[in-house]
C-alpha cells in the first residue's frame, strides 16, 4: 500500500507541478506517465513488464505519440543486436569455450594467490567486454566457486572482485552492456569510437580498481597463496582443472571471432558499399546468429528459447519506446534548457553533472533505466549547439561504474548474489557491499570524469 501511495503521489506531483517548471499541460501528463512507469518498475521489479506495457498503452490512449513513432522509438535495431549476441554467447557457453580459456590460463606456471586474484579480475573485465556482463558473471561466478572449493577459501571476496571488474569492463566495448549498445545507436557511435574513447578510460579505471581491491583483500590473497602451495606440489590443482576442446568448440570460436572482426570493421564495410551508418553494426549479430543456428540446428530451439532473455528483451523494447516519447513530446527539451539555465554550457561542467548524477542513480536504479531516461536529454542538449560527445561518454561511465556502489546497482550484481546464495547458502549484506562498493564507485567515477576532460574532446 505504501508503494502504491508513493506512485500515486508522484503522478499527481508531476502532473500539477510540471507547468511550474515550464512544461505544458500535455507535457506534464507525459512526464507523469513516464515517471509512474519507471517508479512502478523500480518498486515492483518482478512486475516490470506490466508497468512498461501499461505505460505504453496510456501514452497511445492520451495521444502523446502515434503508433508509427512509438514503434520507431522502440529501438528495434538495438533489440535485434541484443538477441543475436545472446544466441552467439549461448552457443559459445554450450561449447565450453569460456571455461576452457579460463582453465588454461589458471594452469599458468608459478601461479600465486596474487596472480590468481589479478587473473580473475582481468578475465572478468575482458569477458564482460566481449560477451556482455550477464553471461560473463554467470560463467565467472561458477568458475570462482569451483576454485574456492578446491583451495578451501571464502568465495565472497573473489565474487565481489569479479562483479566489480565485470561492471567496469562492460564499459570498454560496444558489446559489454546494453546501455553501450543503446548509446552507440542513438549517438551514431561505432565500434572504433568505443575502442578509441571508452577502452582507454576503462583500462585506466580498471587499474585503479585492481590496486584498491588488491589492498582491500590482501588477507584473502595471502590465504590463497598459502592454500595454492601444497596443491601445486602434489599436482592436484592442475589435474582437476584440465579440459580439452572438440570440433564444436573450434567452429563456435570461429563464428564468434568472425562476428567480432565484422563488427570491428563495420564502418569501413559501410563506406565501401555506401550503406547507412551503423547498419552493418546492428545486423551483424543477427546474421552470425543465423549461421550459428544453422550449424547447431540440433540446439536451435534451446538457443532461441533458453539463451535469449526474452523478459529483458521485451522490457528494453518498451522502456526505449517510453523514453522516446519523452523526446517526442518535448519534455526533454524543457529539461535540457533548464540544465543550461542552471549550469551554463561548459562541456566539462555538464559532463560532471551527468556522470555523477547517472552514477548515483545507477547505484539504486537499473542502469538501463537511467541511460534510457538520459538519452533524450543529451539529444536535446545537442539541439542547443553544445558539444555532446563528452556527455555521451559521461552517461556511459556513470551508469556502468555507479552500478558498483550497491548490491542492487546492476544486473551483474544481482545475478552473482543469486548464484552465491543458491549454491552456497551465503548472503552478502547491503552495508558490507556498500563499504567497498562506495570506495570503488566514487573513485572510478572521478577517474572517468578526469579522463573525459583530458582524453575526450
Amino acid at each position: 500500500m505504501k508503494k502504491l501511495l508513493i506512485i500515486i503521489a508522484t503522478a499527481l506531483f508531476i502532473a500539477f507541478g510540471g507547468p511550474k517548471i515550464g512544461l505544458s499541460s500535455h507535457q506534464a501528463i507525459v512526464a507523469s506517465i513516464f515517471c509512474v512507469s519507471i517508479l512502478g518498475v523500480l518498486l515492483y521489479w518482478e512486475l516490470r513488464l506490466s508497468f512498461v506495457f501499461l505505460g505504453a498503452g496510456v501514452m497511445l490512449l492520451t495521444r502523446s505519440i502515434d503508433l508509427e513513432n512509438f514503434i520507431k522509438f522502440a529501438s528495434l535495431d538495438v533489440i535485434l543486436f541484443l538477441i543475436g549476441t545472446m544466441i552467439l554467447v549461448g552457443m559459445l557457453n554450450d561449447a565450453g569455450f569460456f571455461y576452457w580459456v579460463i582453465t588454461r590460463l589458471i594452469r599458468i606456471k608459478n601461479i600465486t594467490g596474487k596472480k590468481l586474484f589479478i587473473l580473475i579480475m582481468l578475465l572478468s573485465g575482458i569477458l564482460s567486454g566481449l560477451m556482455g556482463e550477464v553471461a560473463s558473471i554467470i560463467i565467472m561466478s561458477k568458475i570462482i566457486l569451483d576454485i574456492c572449493d578446491l583451495i578451501d577459501i571464502n568465495p565472497i571476496p573473489l565474487i565481489m572482485a569479479s562483479v566489480l571488474a565485470t561492471n567496469i569492463g562492460s564499459s570498454g566495448t560496444l558489446l559489454g552492456n546494453p546501455v553501450g549498445i543503446l548509446i552507440a545507436a542513438r549517438a551514431n557511435l561505432n565500434f572504433e569510437d568505443f575502442m578509441r574513447n571508452a577502452f582507454p578510460v576503462t583500462a585506466i579505471v580498471f587499474i585503479c580498481t585492481l590496486v584498491i581491491l588488491s589492498l582491500w583483500y590482501k588477507k584473502t590473497i595471502k590465504k590463497m597463496n598459502e592454500k595454492l602451495i601444497p596443491l601445486k606440489e602434489n599436482h592436484l590443482f592442475m589435474s582437476l582443472i584440465r579440459i580439452s576442446t572438440d570440433i564444436k568448440t573450434k567452429v563456435s570460436i570461429g563464428i564468434f571471432i568472425s562476428m567480432l572482426v565484422t563488427i570491428f570493421f563495420h564502418r569501413r564495410i559501410e563506406i565501401i558499399f555506401g550503406l547507412e551508418e551503423n547498419s552493418i553494426l546492428m545486423i551483424t549479430p543477427i546474421v552470425f546468429a543465423g549461421i550459428a543456428l544453422l550449424y547447431r540446428r540440433d540446439r536451435m530451439r534451446h538457443y532461441v528459447e533458453r539463451e535469449v532473455e526474452w523478459t529483458s528483451v521485451l522490457f528494453f523494447l518498451f522502456l526505449f519506446a517510453l523514453a522516446g516519447v519523452v523526446k517526442y513530446s518535448g519534455v526533454s527539451d524543457v529539461l535540457a534548457r533548464g540544465l543550461i539555465g542552471k549550469f551554463g554550457n561548459p562541456a566539462n561542467l555538464l559532463s560532471a553533472v551527468l556522470i555523477y548524477s547517472s552514477s548515483l542513480l545507477s547505484a539504486v536504479l537499473d542502469n538501463t533505466v537511467v541511460v534510457a531516461t538520459y538519452i533524450p536529454i543529451v539529444q536535446s542538449l545537442g539541439n542547443l549547439n553544445i558539444n555532446i560527445k563528452p556527455l555521451w561518454w559521461a552517461v556511459l561511465f556513470g551508469a556502468c561504474y555507479g552500478g558498483n556502489i550497491t548490491i542492487i546497482g546492476s544486473t551483474a550484481n544481482i545475478i552473482a548474489m543469486d548464484i552465491l546464495e543458491k549454491s552456497r547458502g551465503v548472503k552478502i549484506g547491503f552495508y558490507p557491499w556498500l563499504k567497498v562498493g562506495l570506495v570503488v564507485g566514487i573513485t572510478t567515477t572521478t577517474v572517468a570524469y578526469l579522463s573525459i576532460i583530458f582524453l575526450i574532446h
